[in-house]
């Protein structure tokens, strides 16, 4: 019998796990949800746009900008709009959003974004018109103003540090998608990471170490991706019974 094979993992806050593999978001959208690339393999970045060409997810390692933007053109009465994600946003909680957004909406149709954050311990902050977590680390406010972000997302890796990451979403993202990135963000469950590859600003009091079978880590996008295929596809008609002709009469 061959001995099982494992690999060190360290689960870390969620908030402060830093990018992880893109994989997690660009895989599932292509593979599940039919989005087609078209990005050239001699430029260091990634083009994914949508099956009716409306919206498109680029992802490109800028060290001045954010390295997620997903854009949605205007479509008839409905407006543009546009989020933003930088570097280190844990590409789960990026899924949050692009999981919702492959999906038919569910109920109700507007939900508050707010919602999964106060369910899960996040408070109003004084002198801001925003939420903060549990651990006074992260950040959400809705401030809509003309030309401005309409939600900013801030996460810190101790008080008063420079932010370890930011997200945007323009005024008219739609509620049900800025509901989907907060609810994976106020998901209390921490996150799976390479023990060498944190981010600095993670201390070894904040993470646990545990042993998993390397065949469960190799096999947990595929997984991801039955799961959403499964969730994305049209649920099946049921086939319509033939038509019988009525039987032939003589006539006389």
């Amino acid at each position: 019998m061959r001995d099982r094979i494992t690999v060190e993992q360290a689960l870390v806050p969620r908030a402060l796990a830093g990018g992880g593999d893109p994989a997690w978001v660009t895989v599932p959208l292509h593979r599940a949800a039919g989005w087609s690339h078209g990005h050239d393999p001699l430029m260091p970045r990634v083009l994914l746009s949508s099956p009716d060409q409306q919206t498109m997810l680029r992802l490109r390692p800028d060290p001045d900008e954010p390295w997620w933007t997903l854009q949605h053109a205007q479509a008839g009465a409905a407006p543009a709009w546009d989020a933003a994600f930088g570097a280190r946003t844990p590409v789960e909680i990026i899924a949050g959003l692009t999981d919702a957004l492959i999906q038919q909406p569910g109920t109700p149709a507007e939900p508050d974004p707010y919602v999964p954050l106060l369910e899960h311990g996040w408070t109003p902050r004084p002198f801001a018109s925003g939420l903060g977590s549990p651990d006074d680390l992260t950040m959400i406010m809705h401030a809509p103003e003309k030309g401005l972000p309409s939600w900013l997302i801030t996460a810190k890796g101790r008080r008063n540090d420079v932010p370890l990451w930011r997200a945007w979403f323009s005024e008219h993202t739609p509620p049900h998608l800025v509901a989907g990135f907060t609810r994976a963000l106020a998901d209390p469950a921490p996150l799976a990471r390479d023990p060498l590859h944190l981010p600095p600003v993670v201390s070894r009091s904040q993470i646990t170490r545990r042993e998993v079978p390397a065949e469960e880590v190799a096999q947990a996008l595929e997984h991801r991706v039955q799961q959403l295929t499964a969730r994305s596809s049209p649920p099946a008609t049921r086939p319509r019974a033939p038509r019988v002709p009525p039987p032939h009469r003589r006539t006389r």
